[in-house]
């Protein structure tokens, strides 16, 4: 009901002007996902509450709804469109050259071009510290890894829980399978189950609302552990979420909005990861008393060269 009363609000105002600013955001997927789309309609309210100005969402799944919906949103004068997801990189461009008073910012996204901005998550590093958890409690030594679509940052976000779990448990084998897919939780259940029957015993994802179904396959095996993507999701499975990797996505497009809105915003590449909170590895309190006495200060240690730079999840060997 919330997001009809946003649009309505959004489509009834008049083109934006400084007095009238706007956002909008159009997502890849279902913002029902409890992951990637929902945390960036969780932003969208948060600017709407927090600056009160008006906001609109759309869904768009194909590249050329992602670019009508882009070219509207600039048409009608938003001054600050959110286009989330690293597939709308160059839809975002072409808009951009024809609409020139409109912000796009590209959640994942790749460079800066006229008025286009990417927003880097750097997902890897908490994925990294997840992997970490996960490669002391596997007892198969086969970790899984379920993906949407194999686009740059979830490969790097694959790759940081890998190398996370081998840094701690050499032994760990992983398997990992892309859906080309973001919505279907039936495949993302049948991916889980197969990857079940080669020994996995603990997933982690990157797959929106088809990851859904791999919760559900955990839920359905005894033993299983799944980790959480994108957001805190240890309530989509209580008792076998040991962590999420997540993205605090409504703190960060309050910071940009916020920016925009005041007429300070500049494009640049926008990066967060572990140093200053938005992207964390956040531990579910129920698995305290079952981990490894001495993973505490590893997590810590591996946080903290993350930080300095000295590790690096997605390259480690």
């Amino acid at each position: 009901m919330l997001f009809g009363l946003l649009a309505l609000a959004a489509c009834t105002r008049a083109p934006a002007t400084p007095e009238g600013f706007r956002v909008g955001l159009i997502t890849p997927g279902s913002i029902t996902d409890a992951a990637w789309n929902s945390g960036a309609y969780h932003g969208l309210e948060a600017i709407h509450d927090s600056l009160g100005v008006p906001v609109s969402h759309v869904e768009a799944r194909t590249p050329a709804a992602q670019e009508e919906a882009l070219r509207a949103y600039a048409a009608q004068g938003y001054g600050l469109v959110f286009a989330h997801g690293y597939e709308f990189q160059d839809a975002a461009e072409r808009v951009s050259a024809e609409y020139p008073r409109t912000i796009f910012i590209v959640t994942s996204g790749a460079r800066t071009r006229h008025h286009v901005a990417p927003l880097i998550f750097r997902l890897e590093e908490a994925s990294y510290l997840a992997g970490m958890v996960a490669g002391r409690l596997t007892r198969s030594n086969v970790i899984g890894f379920v993906g949407g679509v194999e686009l740059p940052p979830v490969k790097a976000a694959y790759e940081g829980w890998m190398n996370g779990a081998r840094a701690v448990n050499p032994q760990v084998q992983s398997r990992s399978t892309y859906l080309n897919n973001w919505d279907d939780a039936a495949l993302g259940r049948e991916a889980a189950l197969a990857l079940i029957r080669v020994k996995v015993d603990v997933f982690h994802h990157n797959a929106d609302a088809a990851a859904l179904g791999v919760f559900q396959a955990a839920k359905e095996t005894p033993g299983v552990l799944v980790f959480g993507a994108n957001a805190d999701q240890s309530s989509l499975a209580p008792g076998i979420v040991p962590g999420s990797a997540m993205i605090d996505l409504p703190r960060a497009l309050l910071t940009i909005a916020r920016e925009v809105q005041k007429g300070h915003f500049a494009p640049r590449v926008i990066v967060f990861g572990l140093e200053g909170g938005v992207v964390r590895y956040e531990p579910n309190p129920a698995f305290a008393g079952a981990l490894p006495p001495d993973l505490g200060s590893q997590l810590q240690g591996a946080r903290d060269s993350i930080i300095a730079g000295t590790l690096r999840p997605a390259e480690a060997k």
